[in-house]
């Protein structure tokens, strides 16, 4: 795919979606981490019910590590993996509150010195929280990446770096967002629908499918 076209993608995804953001509910950066470490393996739906609940009575470092692992898997039961998650989450506070002051680091490789935050994590809180033109790498953007030839891969290492050469320097702070709410509601893993992409007269996946399933 040539320089021109990667432009054009994004100029036409922006004109679609202006002002893309994480479907994440938060109100901090704290809050923001807490989510995205809920959701690995999870829907960002069945973390926004939990945090619903969990947010207004624990919404700092220190009053989610008083809560501790049991009152805080109370919370996000509903949720895949919530034990190892809430171990992780309980250490991250403390973490935070003896090492940070209690604030969520800008600095990468502090965030993934923290349990349970790796790569990706990292990128979403200094992408979304912090302004910086990071790109997390999900299944989603993996798989857009490379179905579209926009930055192909064979991990996701490769495709992030890939997206961070190639994406436009203009488009780098949004590309995230982008590209996971194509990959989640357009560019579909089983059956993307083509038939109504923005992009896909851009697009150079070879297997289009551009007839919507008979009703």
């Amino acid at each position: 795919m040539n320089q021109a076209k990667r432009q054009a993608i994004f100029e036409t995804l922006k004109e679609v979606n202006p002002t893309p953001t994480t479907e994440l509910e938060y109100t901090s950066p704290f809050e923001l981490l807490i989510a995205v470490l809920l959701s690995a393996q999870a829907t960002d739906v069945s973390v926004n019910k939990a945090t619903r609940k969990l947010f207004p009575v624990a919404n700092t470092p220190a009053a989610m590590l008083a809560l501790g692992e049991e009152g805080l898997a109370d919370y996000i039961r509903t949720i895949g993996l919530y034990r190892s998650k809430a171990r992780h989450v309980i250490q991250t506070c403390r973490i935070l509150l003896e090492q940070h002051g209690g604030e969520v680091p800008r600095d990468r490789a502090a965030l993934e010195a923290l349990p349970g935050v790796g790569r990706k994590t990292a990128n979403v809180v200094m992408n979304t929280a912090f302004g910086e033109p990071t790109i997390a790498v999900d299944t989603h953007i993996f798989r857009v990446a490379n179905r579209t030839r926009l930055a192909p891969g064979k991990n996701v290492l490769e495709v992030e770096l890939g997206l961070l050469k190639f994406v436009p320097a203009e488009f780098q702070h949004d590309a995230h967002h982008w590209l996971i709410l194509h990959g989640r509601y357009v560019c579909k893993a089983r059956r993307p629908e083509c038939w109504h992409c923005a992009i896909e007269p851009l697009c150079e996946y070879r297997d289009k499918i551009l007839t919507p399933p008979a009703r």
